[in-house]
């Protein structure tokens, strides 16, 4: 997430994460191109849309893919609490008789990466892919109550 909320009706929330490693692009919602011409490659970047939701038991992470195979992504954990999901969307092959009216859809390599919180079981990371959804599971730690003991007060 990002401090500043989407201004085209993303489901950003304006609230700070701390966690996210996320970079905000400010120019990926205009339909123009900016001045700085985003390159095919890195444009596949900005697609690789992610929702993190936090449950009692669970970090859970998932990834619209579309187009893509589970042998064409990765799922790594990095410097203990970094999850990294990297991937590349090939470029359709191109037939010399073809006649492109438009082409929208994004190719080329896409990484995302999320610091997780302490309470994080990285060792026991799950993932998989259905429907061109990656949906990765990080188990959470159980939180110990703090054992309360009661003094007597003397007097």
């Amino acid at each position: 997430m990002s401090i500043v909320p989407g201004l085209f009706g993303g489901r950003r929330s304006s609230v700070f994460d701390p966690f996210s490693l996320d970079v905000w692009d400010p120019f990926k919602d205009f339909p123009i191109s900016s001045s700085y011409d985003v390159s095919r490659e890195t444009s596949a970047l900005v697609n690789a849309r992610v929702d993190w939701k936090e449950t009692p038991e669970a970090h859970v992470f998932k990834a619209d893919l579309p187009g893509i195979k589970k042998e064409e992504v990765k799922v790594e954990v990095e410097d203990g609490n970094i999850l990294q999901i990297t991937g590349e969307r090939n470029m359709e092959k191109e037939d010399k008789n073809d006649k492109w009216h438009r082409v929208e859809r994004s190719s080329g390599k896409f990484t995302r990466r999320f610091r997780l919180p302490e309470n994080a079981k990285m060792d026991q990371v799950k993932a998989a892919m259905e429907n061109g959804v990656l949906t990765i599971t990080v188990p959470k730690e159980e939180v110990k109550k703090p054992d309360v003991k009661s003094i007597e007060i003397s007097g």
